[in-house]
């Protein structure tokens, strides 16, 4: 059997596609940084090739002899102290690995998006993957980077006839997240006990499996070019931590705070983390997002790929089991 090419497998989302694919019998190869955490990869069984993807001379004889790519691979963060470092990991890196692998022979390919990409109502309303984009109301360097990158790969497909599928994955949560995301991040800080107070916005939450699986649906139902949103469960930040605090067993966020008090705080945390490299627990891109309720629909993928997901309370309990386990939660 042909070996699957993987990016971002030593990451969240990344391994838990590796981890479906092993279990489905696929042989992998893995790209790894050369001085990545490993800790998500010790236990799978694959080749990893060390390599950067800033550096397509770093992998591009590994793709030879592989017949499909799973692009996962991003930075992903919400605030960082240069964009277009981002920009060129997420954007750049992106269209290099594209080519790359197409010049290959790959025979078709999954690239890792976001709902972050796609067009947003905001006002309670569910978003879809034919929801219009505005280009001039999507807020900070990683969004702006997801929607380029994504751009990007539609434009091959139209253009070069990229064999790419795209999946939008919402918000995951679940097993390994390792950095953690900023979503694991919230849940740790609430479960030890530390989030006293919370913002009016909301989010859709899905378990990083389910998200895995919806990968290897796109692979094997999705169709070239088609976009599908793998999303869970529409909440409120409230409803969210209420839900974490339960599973916890500690008292939930007592406080609803308006975005507009807790600017300066923004403005001193973004200050603290250029200065002493820190990073920062709240910044003004993120208040500017929370304006918006962040509600999306995995219909599509629903009835085209098969795709399903659990509860958003299964997703919580197993993030917070795992965060215990490897005692990031005290």
């Amino acid at each position: 059997m042909s070996p699957i090419f993987v990016t971002g497998a030593t990451g969240f989302v990344g391994s838990a596609v590796a981890r479906s694919l092993v279990s489905r019998g696929y042989k992998l190869r893995l790209l790894a940084r050369p001085k990545s955490d490993r800790r998500n990869l010790s236990d799978l069984d694959a080749e990893i090739i060390e390599g950067d993807l800033s550096h397509v001379e770093s992998y591009s004889d590994a793709l030879q002899g592989c017949r499909y790519l799973f692009h996962v691979a991003a930075d992903y963060r919400l605030w960082v102290p240069d964009p277009e470092k981002m920009m060129q990991i997420n954007v750049e890196s992106t269209c290099q690995l594209m080519q790359a692998a197409q010049k290959a022979g790959i025979q078709r390919m999954v690239y890792c998006s976001s709902v972050a990409a796609l067009g947003l109502v905001g006002d309670g309303s569910i978003a879809n993957e034919a929801t219009p984009v505005h280009k001039e109301s999507i807020i900070g360097a990683y969004k702006q980077s997801k929607y380029q990158a994504e751009q990007v790969v539609l434009d091959m497909v139209r253009n070069q006839q990229l064999p790419a599928v795209i999946v939008n994955p919402s918000t995951p949560i679940g097993p390994r997240d390792i950095k953690p995301t900023p979503t694991g991040q919230m849940i740790v800080d609430c479960a030890s006990g530390k989030m006293p107070a919370y913002v009016d916005t909301g989010l859709n939450i899905v378990h990083v499996d389910d998200v895995a699986e919806g990968h290897i649906l796109a692979l094997e139902k999705g169709e070239i070019g088609e976009k599908y949103i793998l999303g869970g469960e529409n909440m409120s930040l409230c409803e969210f931590f209420t839900i974490v605090a339960q599973v916890a067993g500690v008292r939930a966020p007592l406080f609803k705070i308006n975005q507009k008090v807790l600017w300066p705080v923004a403005i001193m945390s973004e200050w603290l983390a250029k200065n002493f490299s820190i990073q920062p627990k709240v910044t003004r891109e993120m208040l500017a997002m929370s304006y918006k309720k962040m509600y999306f629909s995995s219909e599509k993928a629903e009835k085209k790929l098969g795709y399903t997901h659990r509860s958003a309370r299964i997703a919580i309990e197993d993030a917070i089991k795992w965060f215990r386990q490897q005692n990031m939660i005290h």
